[in-house]
């Protein structure tokens, strides 16, 4: 049974001053209404609350059959019904979508009128195929499987703002469409865009006969009554619309909600209806023994010619029929009045109150979405009048205990309502005096303060909010306390509710996490020092995890690092290092956001990185994180050694990690290769302060994973002057095999790395360069002498000896130098010569 309220959608009523009886009537335009009888046609002025004006008249080539209205440049599609006969069935069937081409009955298009390359954008498109059975008990046809009323109501989306951004564009986008059809007791409603649905069923409280679909309503006609049922339409285009909608961002009533009767209006003799805009227009006409004798002979019973009848009613409104306009009220009026209605079941907690507030709502959704009807104070009020039903509605789910308590999160959201004004209304006591917290209110809070919105509730709402969590969900304090909204809540409220909590069952290292932040506000050391040092390391970092905000928090989209977070900066860095590495192993905080905090935490611009954050890039290369692009992170890091090592700037806190343990710990850090040691080594003046920057760089470029021509172009503020630089240069041209320049520079700035160079690099396919690069270049420099002479003839010497190992004594002979001094080669010679017969 569908439940009725006593509503009021219908407002003033008119008659329409025809002077014929009509047969066919419809609106159109702006304010048009169109009456035809016979082969004439009148047009009537209808605007706002005015009378019914004439507005001209017509006629036609032959009785008016079928009237329609049709705006210029829209084209109009038709569906046409054909029941030439009935088949009495033994069950009902239907077919949804293409299956109901397989009802047997075809359709065929006719092209009269139509040429050749119009007819081609029309086809026939399967929707719906429905046989009733009729009632055959009495033995007797029942009327009751008659139909009527066929209707399509399509819903369009309105265009989106134009290039110039001045104007709305008038082409409109289908959005949904739905089809109406009628029996005599039952109405049935489909949506019928992507796929065949019934949304809804009609059952009338009596026998109709006929009915007109709107976006907002379904009026329905009887003998003697007017009937306003609402409708679905305006849930289901909401849904096809806004894919946020059914989502914790947006709700809307669902499709399948009771649908109800609004108004059931006593109107004697109806015979016909249309709709048109906000107006309803009827025809009723008294039955034949009502109509008072005339003068004439019946068949000009219809003609308003020679009439002498007199009327009580005006003069246009002869006895027998009339035609009326009948207003509906305005959608923020009838609102308004659904709101009122529904304030007599809120004390009750039934769904009474949810589905006439849920009615409400869609009438309202409904008037929104045929905005472009609408002036611009209309649409304002109409926006006022959504929010308000999305605050009823999210209060209704945030009181009622029922499955779908979660729902006063999307409707609060949408209702514009700040999260202290929803608090201020959300006190409700009980009978007793006492107060329960239905799970919708405490859904709806939960997220809000784990969404970081930027808003800071005050100390008295703060406290209410623990209170409220302490009673019904007293796990969820320590998050609570940790959201920015409870900025200012008391440290001691929070620290009496934390005491209170019985650890059992859920994580107690949280509880510890959350009092060691709140002795930290309350100034208390003591108490913080000895709640971080009752658990082990690695269990706080399981509950930093558990919870980043005791870290890391957000307000108006930037990065704030807590009070916790800037105490164990200057005394425990290691543990909030890899907190934040832990937090990004569980996806709880991106690359960029740990590097912004780790910025702002040391007080750096954007531009300056402080150690802290360079620890952290050690310690992702070291834990090999997943989402961390290696080469990347490469960059980052030798970028900043790079940069320390040209301005000979240490870094701002000792390193947590030297290079010797990332050597140890992470494969991408290589051993350094034994020459670069011997070369760094001839630096006597090197400044300590940064060798750990230097011999990290250096551990990375002798690694299996590194890019060299990747740092090749960032290299130019490392001057080869200093030997730190020239290690770096020598390196990166050893990685990328470029030997000669190496054993060239090596000659020039520091001869004694040279041999073990050679004997490092100088290997399998590159060991001719033994002979043919560093043998005769040893031989020049020292017989141009120079104060590196020594130097020079000790690493020839080495040289000699390697190459005499190598080469036979006749290849051996011709990379000698012709002019050098034999005695000086012959140790030399006569091992190779004897090399054979030892081996």
């Amino acid at each position: 049974m569908v439940q009725l309220y006593n509503l009021h959608p219908f407002g003033s009523q008119q008659v329409v001053p025809c002077k014929l009886e009509p047969e066919r009537f419809c609106g159109g335009g702006r304010d048009a209404l169109f009456v035809a009888a016979g082969c004439k046609v009148e047009a009537f002025a209808v605007a706002g609350q005015e009378l019914c004006q004439p507005r001209c008249a017509f006629s036609t080539l032959g009785r008016v059959l079928c009237l329609a209205y049709s705006e210029a440049g829209i084209s109009n599609e038709t569906l046409q019904l054909d029941s030439d006969d009935f088949v009495i069935c033994q069950k009902p069937v239907e077919l949804l979508g293409e299956k109901s081409s397989q009802s047997g009955v075809s359709v065929t298009l006719e092209s009269t009128g139509l040429d050749d390359k119009t007819i081609k954008y029309y086809h026939v498109q399967h929707l719906l195929y429905k046989r009733f059975a009729p009632d055959i008990s009495s033995l007797v046809l029942s009327d009751d499987i008659k139909l009527h009323s066929l209707q399509l109501l399509p819903i369009y989306q309105t265009g989106s703002p134009t290039s110039d951004r001045k104007k709305l564009s008038q082409e409109k986008e289908l959005l949904s469409l739905f089809c109406f059809f009628s029996l005599p007791h039952v109405g049935y409603l489909y949506m019928v865009v992507k796929s065949v649905e019934l949304m809804s069923v009609y059952q009338y409280p009596e026998k109709s006969q006929q009915a007109v679909l709107t976006p907002q309503f379904l009026h329905v006609i009887t003998s003697n009554n007017l009937q306003c049922f609402t409708v679905r339409c305006s849930a289901a285009a909401a849904r096809e619309e806004d894919p946020y909608v059914d989502t914790t961002l947006k709700a809307c009533p669902p499709v399948s909600m009771d649908v109800c009767a609004l108004r059931i209006q006593l109107f004697i003799g109806l015979k016909a209806i249309c709709h048109f805009k906000n107006h309803i227009i009827l025809l009723t006409k008294a039955d034949p023994e009502a109509i008072p004798e005339r003068r004439e002979p019946p068949k000009r019973l219809l003609s308003r010619k020679g009439t002498n009848v007199k009327f009580k009613t005006p003069p246009v409104a002869e006895a027998g029929w009339n035609l009326y306009i009948v207003d509906t009220i305005s959608p923020v009026q009838l609102y308004k009045e659904m709101v009122d209605y529904s304030n007599t079941y809120k004390t009750a907690k039934t769904q009474s109150c949810i589905h006439l507030l849920s009615e409400a709502h869609l009438l309202v959704r409904a008037a929104l979405m045929d905005a472009s009807q609408l002036e611009p104070g209309e649409k304002a009020e109409l926006l006022e009048a959504f929010k308000e039903s999305c605050g009823h509605l999210g209060d209704c789910y945030s009181r009622l205990d029922t499955q779908y308590s979660h729902l006063a999160l999307p409707y609060y959201k949408m209702s514009g309502l700040s999260m202290a004004e929803v608090l201020t209304r959300a006190d409700w006591p009980l009978e007793d005096g006492s107060q329960k917290y239905e799970r919708g209110l405490i859904f709806y809070i939960n997220h809000s303060l784990d969404e970081n919105l930027d808003e800071e509730l005050s100390e008295e709402l703060a406290a209410k909010v623990v209170q409220m969590f302490h009673m019904a969900e007293p796990k969820q304090l320590p998050h609570i306390l940790c959201s920015p909204s409870m900025k200012n809540i008391n440290p001691v409220t929070a620290m009496n509710y934390l005491s209170k909590l019985d650890t059992s069952g859920f994580s107690s290292i949280l509880v510890t996490l959350t009092k060691a932040a709140m002795a930290l506000k309350m100034g208390d050391l003591d108490r913080h020092r000895n709640e971080m040092k009752s658990r082990p390391e690695m269990k706080l970092v399981c509950g930093f995890i558990l919870e980043p905000r005791l870290l890391i928090q957000q307000r108006r989209g930037q990065i704030i690092p807590t009070e916790l977070a800037v105490q164990l900066k200057d005394t425990q860095p290691g543990l909030l290092v890899a907190s934040v590495l832990g937090l990004q192993k569980n996806n709880k905080i991106g690359i960029e956001e740990a590097d912004s905090f780790f910025k702002v935490l040391c007080g750096k611009d954007k531009d300056t990185i402080p150690q802290l954050l360079v620890d952290l890039w050690e310690a992702q290369l070291v834990a090999g994180l997943p989402d961390v692009v290696l080469q990347e992170l490469f960059f980052k890091l030798t970028s900043q050694y790079i940069w320390r090592l040209s301005k000979m700037q240490p870094p701002d806190t000792i390193p947590l990690r030297t290079s010797e343990d990332l050597i140890n710990a992470c494969s991408h850090y290589g051993l350094i290769y034994p020459w670069v040691n011997v070369l760094i080594s001839s630096d006597s003046l090197a400044d300590k302060s940064y060798t750990e920057d230097l011999s990290k760089l250096q551990s990375l470029i002798c690694g299996p994973s590194f890019d060299i021509a990747s740092i090749i172009p960032f290299l130019e503020p490392l001057s080869e002057d200093t030997i730190a630089g020239l290690s770096v240069h020598v390196l990166c041209r050893t990685r990328l095999k470029e030997y000669e320049q190496c054993i060239d520079t090596l000659l020039e700035r520091c001869p004694e790395a040279i041999i073990p160079y050679a004997n490092h690099e100088l290997k399998e396919e590159n060991r001719t360069l033994w002979w043919k690069k560093l043998l005769p270049e040893l031989c020049h420099r020292v017989k141009c002498g120079g104060e590196k002479g020594q130097l020079y003839l000790s690493s020839l010497k080495e040289t000699l000896s390697v190459v005499a190992v190598e080469l036979e004594l006749r290849d051996f002979l011709n990379v000698l130098p012709e002019d050098g001094t034999a005695a000086f080669f012959l140790p030399y010679l006569l091992y190779c010569s004897r090399k054979k017969s030892l081996t």
